[in-house]
């Protein structure tokens, strides 16, 4: 079976790294956590595991998880984030993808992709935009990197007409333990998307502060279905409308516009 190195960021996530563990310790041939120094047992969580620990400061999530990769031992990458763990079909699936990569007659794909179902606030979260959210997380390391705008990053193979595969099987995602990390969370990531976009030339105008937090929630309370999460699609809606609103002004705040 062709050998897989599973690579993980880290930063006090003492709460989640071991559950993520012990998803991936049945399929990986090595574990490496790159951390940017965890004042918290995410250290001590990893060495019972046995895990090959990094300490790298952070970047960015695009530069760190280049860097990540980049420390693989095996060509072959599955990539997650802490809060996260494989369900036993996926991880069924990714052993398929490795046997077959062992045979040079069989049909192979550089990367796959495969769905993410998340847990928020102990609630599954099937809509608002959120189920399916399908992410690339195997790849061959050697054909692609990882690219998109912080703090949103996304694998891309370097043949962009090249085919991905998909894998059976989910991603846990478990996001947010209270609403109120949802709202933190949310603050940072858009101080983030707003120096990203400003430094790619986007500018913001005082109707975009208005018009596209209120496309925002219509898409993801009505368009995506999110009522049928309940209070906690009304939540969830809100709150990435709310975001959305921060990022356009924090773009405005970068600039000259009236």
């Amino acid at each position: 079976m062709t050998p897989l190195s599973v690579v993980i960021i880290t930063n006090n996530e003492e709460r989640n790294i071991g559950r993520c563990l012990a998803s991936v310790k049945a399929i990986a041939d090595e574990i490496v956590v790159v951390d940017s120094f965890s004042t918290d047992k995410t250290e001590q969580i990893c060495a019972e595991y046995g895990v090959r620990f990094s300490q790298h400061a952070f970047e960015g999530h695009i530069q760190q998880k280049n860097y990540a990769a980049g420390l693989a031992k095996n060509d072959w990458v599955l990539s997650l984030d802490a809060d996260e763990a494989l369900t036993p079909e996926l991880q069924n699936s990714i052993k398929e993808v490795l046997r077959q990569a062992a045979r040079v007659e069989a049909k192979q794909y550089n990367a796959y992709k495969m769905n993410r179902l998340t847990n928020y606030c102990g609630h599954w979260v099937k809509y608002c935009g959120w189920y399916p959210d399908t992410k690339l997380r195997l790849f061959n390391r050697t054909q692609g990197q990882w690219g998109g705008v912080n703090p949103h990053d996304k694998y891309e193979l370097n043949d962009k007409s090249a085919p991905v595969g998909f894998l059976q099987g989910d991603i846990l995602h478990y996001s947010y333990y209270t609403v109120e990390e949802h709202y933190k969370q949310t603050e940072y990531f858009s101080i983030i998307a707003a120096q990203a976009h400003y430094a790619r030339g986007k500018r913001a105008y005082w109707f975009n502060l208005i018009i596209n937090p209120t496309v925002k929630f219509i898409r993801d309370y009505f368009i995506k279905l999110g009522f049928l999460d309940g209070a906690t699609g009304f939540t969830i809606s809100r709150i990435q409308a709310w975001g959305n609103y921060l990022k356009y002004k924090k773009i405005r705040e970068l600039g000259t516009l009236p």
